[in-house]
């Protein structure tokens, strides 16, 4: 068999590229510190990592949800134990309105004092988050979900419900108005509507001890009931904080558990691949030094 001069230099090229490609496959692997760079490398481990980088979406996206119900939620606890803060203030004035020794004026300084307090809690019953949308607006509200009529009168505008985000996990971004302040859409607000009343009877002269004692009793009455329902949607607000803290964990664990996959699957041994590196690195300087020894081998070199 004759082995011709320019087969023998095909040999040693083609033997001189495959070692570089293996080379610098192997350096590319090095750099990036991923074992599978491409899904011919490793079908198996391609679409384990395939599946774990869906499940790492999956999670960041409900994990954003959770974020947003966390800070609805949020803003509106610290809402509604300021309005309780603040019913408990108008009860205090309701009480000593009633005391027997207070005339109209006096009467009326405490009128002018549950009107400021009133208008403070309208101003959180109309409170919005960041992104401007009302936290007691019901199942949804572009404006003011409690709104005055003409005669001043505080009417809710707004559907019963809660607003939640559109994902795996249903966690709201609004309380619901109608539950949260005893109303009912298109009507009166019960608890501004017992306010109202009161600051009327306190500014009306020549009032009996009968009178002021009645509307005493009746307003009293009437902020007890409302501060017992906020209680009770701050309650509902503290067990969706506490289900938010919860479904944040697991995602975490999840997060986690999808994470250690994708490495497992996709990461490079370092200490194997550099010492892979170091064997194909000498494979190919022996590559080169056969081929220059090839290039010399001719028949008139050693006729010569």
């Amino acid at each position: 068999m004759r082995v011709a001069t320019a087969f023998s230099y095909q040999q040693a090229i083609a033997n001189l590229q495959r070692r570089q490609e293996d080379l610098s496959e192997s350096q590319n692997r090095l750099t990036s510190g991923k074992r599978v760079l491409l899904p011919s490398d490793d079908p198996v481990a391609a679409r384990r990592v395939e599946r774990a980088l869906a499940v790492e979406a999956r999670v960041e996206a409900t994990k954003r949800a959770a974020q947003a119900s966390l800070n609805a939620m949020t803003l509106a606890e610290s809402a509604l134990g300021g309005a309780n803060d603040i019913l408990q203030a108008i009860r205090d004035a309701a009480v000593a309105a009633g005391n027997g020794a207070y005339g109209d004026k006096e009467r009326a300084i405490l009128a002018q004092q549950i009107q400021q307090y009133r208008d403070q809690l309208l101003g959180i019953a109309n409170r919005t988050d960041a992104a401007g949308n009302p936290l007691f607006g019901g199942a949804g509200v572009t404006g003011d979900p409690f709104v005055p009529n003409g005669a001043g009168r505080v009417e809710f505008w707004a559907a019963p419900g809660s607003v939640g985000v559109d994902n795996q996990e249903i966690l709201p971004v609004a309380v619901d108005g109608a539950y949260a302040w005893d109303a009912t859409p298109g009507l009166e607000v019960p608890i501004f509507k017992t306010l109202d009343d009161f600051i009327v009877q306190l500014r009306t002269g020549g009032m009996t001890s009968a009178a002021v004692s009645s509307a005493v009793q009746t307003a009293l009455g009437g902020i007890d009931a409302g501060m017992e329902r906020l209680q009770a949607a701050r309650a509902q607000v503290g067990d969706t904080l506490n289900r938010i803290d919860a479904i944040v964990a697991r995602l975490d664990a999840l997060d986690l558990n999808a994470k250690t996959d994708r490495s497992n699957a996709e990461d490079l041994d370092m200490v194997a691949a550099i010492s892979d590196f170091q064997n194909k690195q000498t494979g190919y300087d022996a590559a080169l030094k056969t081929y220059a020894q090839v290039q010399r081998l001719s028949l008139f070199d050693y006729l010569r």
